[in-house]
């Protein structure tokens, strides 16, 4: 299979004087792009990094021990906002949870989402935070028996289509492929993949990519964010 090894950067995420609370805070643009007006493609393995990405929501958790799988499953169906699991948002829309709060459509610059970061960067809370992420797939043509593969820090559910499809649970560090989904299929057109991760201390951030029924990266698709 074609990637990354579990001591990739996305392992160690973003150590050094940032991460640790010293020195200035890294800008947006050290870690995504705005999305540009046209669709995209994956990366050359696979990782989708188009996505809405809203700012988190606060959720207290003093450590990730916790995050048993009846406590996450619980905790992000959860209701927060309108359409949290039936809208594709807007670049810029505020919704309005317990505070309003702003997607925002970005291009990762790494192959993992570094959501610390996002946070981070947009001086919003980093630890003890949900968040959530959208992109929307468009396929050339119907693709059965695919898997997604998800690696996130701390734990995470993945929707497509409406439909729970990956679910990540207790303390875990970000390893590509970490969970593969049972087989899907991605539909002709356009598909909505929709997540959301729970942290409570430390760094945050997810990577997903689809793998066909050989276990090969998909890289002939377009990812959009309308």
């Amino acid at each position: 299979m074609l990637g990354l090894s579990a001591t990739s950067p996305a392992q160690v995420a973003t150590s050094g004087p940032a991460a640790a609370g010293q020195g200035s805070v890294p800008g947006l643009s050290a870690f995504f792009d705005p999305a540009s007006s046209g669709p995209t493609t994956p990366d050359s393995d696979g990782f989708l990094r188009r996505w809405l990405l809203l700012e988190p929501i606060n959720k207290p958790n003093r450590s990730n021990a916790g995050f048993t799988a009846t406590y996450v499953r619980q905790t992000l169906t959860t209701p927060y906002f309108p359409g949290q699991f039936t809208a594709v948002p807007r670049d810029g829309q505020v919704v309005s949870a317990a505070e309003p709060l702003r997607w925002h459509a970005l291009d990762s610059r790494s192959f993992d989402v570094k959501l610390f970061n996002f946070a981070q960067a947009l001086n919003k809370p980093t630890y003890g935070v949900i968040f959530w992420a959208v992109t929307v797939i468009d396929s050339p043509r119907e693709m059965r028996n695919v898997r997604l593969a998800v690696g996130s820090n701390s734990a995470s559910i993945w929707w497509l289509n409406g439909r729970e499809t990956a679910g990540l649970f207790n303390d875990r560090r970000m390893v590509m492929d970490d969970v593969l989904s049972d087989r899907v299929t991605l539909r002709k057109g356009r598909n909505v993949l929709r997540g959301a991760v729970i942290n409570g201390p430390g760094l945050s951030d997810f990577c997903v990519r689809f793998l066909d029924e050989d276990g090969r990266p998909i890289t002939d698709v377009k990812t959009d964010v309308r």
